[in-house]
């Protein structure tokens, strides 16, 4: 999912470029000011508090605002993302949207404010006020709404420059000169939001072989807390030695081996255009676990993919690369084998629930050909990376 917020003072021409970036990219439109009309019209239970509200003139409070924005965006569903147009008007907003957005698994990817100098703002809102004879639009009251733009969304600006994700836009000239100068800026957001993939799949599923393949197809960075454990291992490493038990038994080793090995491999690679993640998290708590992760670090899961294979397939699976030389010593155990798979079934199978639930999940038959599984994939991949972008 990509999501914009487009800033700019009053005047400045938010209006006609958001139909434009909303058209070309796919995006939802969320002004405040709109969906509390279109609340008050419906007569929702939200509409009907912000009406009574506004009707003994105050101010709508940003919990019934929150309330409308998340309704808004659970119900646009068929959205590349949305574009919030003059919202978070304060810090205290900002802060309100950062923490939905993370509730809702996604994140803002820029912000574009568009800059325009006091006296062409001035000259555009007396000509408007003129031309749709809006009385009230003195020179006093314009001054005044554009001095109270500076004190309380400025402030806004920097909470994001911070973040690194405003971008400053000229806001003179034509409007499709406006648009290619913010289309820009947008353009090389999007190249830096990373892309993560998780593939889950039971043991025997393939997950290593289509993960390897994919991952070096689209320039992520391969990350197999099973394949670093086992390194760790082979250099007699205090984690190898500890994690080496708990492997040996089929077990899933304790969690704090596999944050600094995916921490590491993470710090190693500051270039990465995102990161895919084979086998893992196995857990709910692992997947609390991946997702501070990424969050610490600006980022999230864009997709989940999950290998469709049946136990008795699993086994067999497993049962031949016992005998090659690609076998694991846990390949070695029947028992050892089940455990495995009961273990997924036990442990795994919730953390599938809880993506499917944030609606980011595919499920790929995981039945045939290396090579018609690995389609699959490919093209169920192509469809996710452009809805994450």
């Amino acid at each position: 999912m990509f999501n914009i917020a487009l800033f700019g003072p009053p005047g400045a021409g938010k209006g006609t470029q958001s139909r434009k970036l909303i058209e070309k990219y796919n995006l939802a439109y969320i002004s405040t000011g709109d969906i509390l009309r279109e609340e008050i019209a419906e007569g929702s239970d939200l509409g009907m508090q912000a009406k009574s509200v506004i009707e003994k003139g105050g101010l709508v409070s940003d919990e019934i605002i929150v309330q409308i924005i998340e309704k808004k965006i659970k119900t646009n569903t068929e959205v590349n993302g949305f574009l919030f147009d003059g919202f978070p008007r304060t810090v205290v907003q900002a802060y309100i949207l950062e923490g939905l957005l993370l509730k809702l698994n996604t994140s803002l990817n820029c912000m574009v404010t568009l800059e325009v100098p006091q006296d062409i703002l001035m000259e555009r809102m007396l000509e408007r006020a003129q031309k749709e004879n809006r009385i009230d639009d003195t020179m006093e009251v314009i001054e005044n709404r554009l001095q109270e733009y500076k004190n309380k969304t400025v402030p806004v600006a920097d909470f994001y420059k911070d973040k690194g994700i405003c971008y400053s836009v000229d806001g003179v000239g034509t409007i499709d000169e406006i648009f290619q100068r913010i289309t820009n800026v947008v353009e090389q957001s999007l190249t830096k939001t990373w892309l993560n993939v998780v593939l889950f799949g039971p043991p025997g599923s393939g997950k290593g072989t289509q993960g390897k393949l994919l991952a070096e197809k689209y320039d992520l960075v391969y990350i197999s807390t099973g394949s670093l454990l086992r390194k760790e291992i082979e250099k007699g490493s205090q984690i190898g030695l500890l994690a080496k038990e708990y492997m040996e038994r089929g077990e899933i080793v304790p969690d704090e081996f596999a944050i600094k090995l995916i921490e590491k491999q993470i710090q190693t690679h500051p270039e990465a255009r995102g990161f895919f993640f084979k086998g893992y998290p196995r857990t709910i708590v692992q997947a609390y676990i991946l997702d501070g992760l990424l969050r610490k670090l600006g980022s999230s899961v864009s997709c989940v993919f999950n290998l469709d294979v049946p136990t008795l397939e699993s086994i067999k699976r497993l049962t031949a690369r016992s005998k090659t030389n690609r076998a694991r010593y846990y390949d070695m155990d029947t028992e050892v084998i089940i455990r495995r798979l009961e273990n997924f079934q036990k442990r795994t199978a919730p953390v599938l629930d809880y993506y499917q639930k944030q609606k980011n999940i595919y499920n790929i038959d995981g039945i045939g050909t290396q090579e018609n599984v690995y389609k699959r994939l490919v093209e169920k991949l192509e469809l996710a990376f452009k809805n994450a972008r």
